[in-house]
């Protein structure tokens, strides 16, 4: 039987997993991960996608602390600051 603690963690980790399986999310967080850092723009030209669904997708990872934003002047960098989520794409890729 799973202590209450324990099933907290793995249901943390589950819905880390579950963001990161989309394939434009994990497009969106290797582009992340090899650049550095990326503005929406840049990733919405990359991946061919309207802004709208890209800010979506952007919006889910930085909800669950998958990326941050740093806002430069009037655009949005984003950045991987998840070390768990680092760890996956760098052995995904």
């Amino acid at each position: 039987m799973e202590h209450p603690r324990d099933l907290e963690l793995l249901t943390e980790k589950a819905e880390l997993l579950k963001a990161m399986a989309h394939p434009v999310r994990l497009c969106i967080l290797k582009g992340l991960l090899e650049q550095g850092e990326c503005n929406v723009t840049k990733i919405q030209n990359c991946l061919d996608m309207p802004q709208s669904t890209v800010s979506q997708h952007l919006g889910k990872l930085r909800d669950l602390g998958i990326i941050k934003g740093t806002r430069h002047g009037i655009e949005i960098h984003y950045q991987v600051v998840h070390e768990d989520v680092r760890k996956i794409l760098q052995a995904l890729f």
